[in-house]
């Protein structure tokens, strides 16, 4: 069994003591190598000894938890984040497919966590991917504006989209394929209720249980045949009864948004 080296950075004494206590009572394949009050504590332990794993809290006094970033980088460290409840902070999380763990930490979240990080070190080892996602997710915070990229789970690694390109993601059972303005599509094991979580409300509308489409990508609507949508890459699509009105709805905020613009 490979032991991976961590560190624990917050700001906080019970979240240091209690992840601490956590990792060392249920995974005995990580070996925390230094446990930082602050950044720059952080920074002293990084630039002294080598670290597989930096389990890292977002937002602290003194400093933000992403100043640690080009650290980690040059290690090529594995990061999960943990984090009080910030709804923002957790859609960016997400859109990166990167791991974190909600404040207070379950045990069997903490196990699920560490044990897909590990696998990602061990089999994958594809270090400049980790450290453009974790660089999206810094951009993403530091501006506080609507997600612009997205990391999709693809084959043994992830493919980095713009959120602009996607024209619309339907459900296939517990997968997703999203269909994109360049005839291309990819299934991911991701239901469409976690897009609809992520990806920009006011661009982005659920039409059907089973489909989700992109306003931008929005060339007509109307009711011959029953309330359709058609689509710039000429695909049509049936907007289900229940949704109708929130669909009428995001259509006069967009419609309005884009005219202020």
């Amino acid at each position: 069994m490979t032991i991976l080296k961590a560190i624990i950075v917050d700001d906080e004494e019970f979240a240091r003591s209690s992840l601490f206590f956590l990792l060392q009572q249920n995974c005995p394949d990580i070996e925390i190598t230094g446990i930082a009050r602050s950044v720059a504590e952080a920074k002293d332990i990084i630039a002294n000894h080598p670290i597989d794993l930096i389990f890292l809290d977002i937002a602290m006094p003194g400093g933000n938890g992403f100043e640690l970033i080009p650290e980690a980088q040059k290690q090529h460290a594995a990061v999960i984040f943990t984090t009080a409840y910030d709804q923002y902070a957790l859609r960016a999380i997400k859109a990166n497919a990167l791991d974190y763990l909600l404040k207070p930490i379950d045990i069997d979240e903490l196990k699920i966590a560490v044990e897909k990080v590990t696998q990602h070190l061990r089999l994958f080892q594809n270090k400049h991917e980790t450290d453009e996602r974790i660089s999206n997710l810094a951009n993403s915070l530091g501006s506080r504006s609507e997600i612009k990229k997205l990391t999709l789970p693809y084959g043994q690694g992830f493919k980095m989209i713009d959120v602009d390109d996607i024209i619309y993601i339907e459900a296939d059972s517990n997968y997703s394929i999203v269909h994109l303005n360049n005839e291309n599509k990819i299934t991911v094991s991701k239901i469409l209720r976690e897009f609809e979580e992520i990806l920009p409300n006011e661009q982005f509308v659920r039409i059907h249980k089973s489909s989700i489409i992109n306003l931008n990508h929005l060339k007509e609507y109307n009711s011959k045949n029953g309330l359709q949508v058609f689509l710039n890459n000429g695909e049509s699509m049936n907007i289900s009864r229940r949704r109708a009105s929130d669909f009428f709805e995001k259509i006069k905020l967009f419609t309005k948004a884009s005219s202020d613009h």
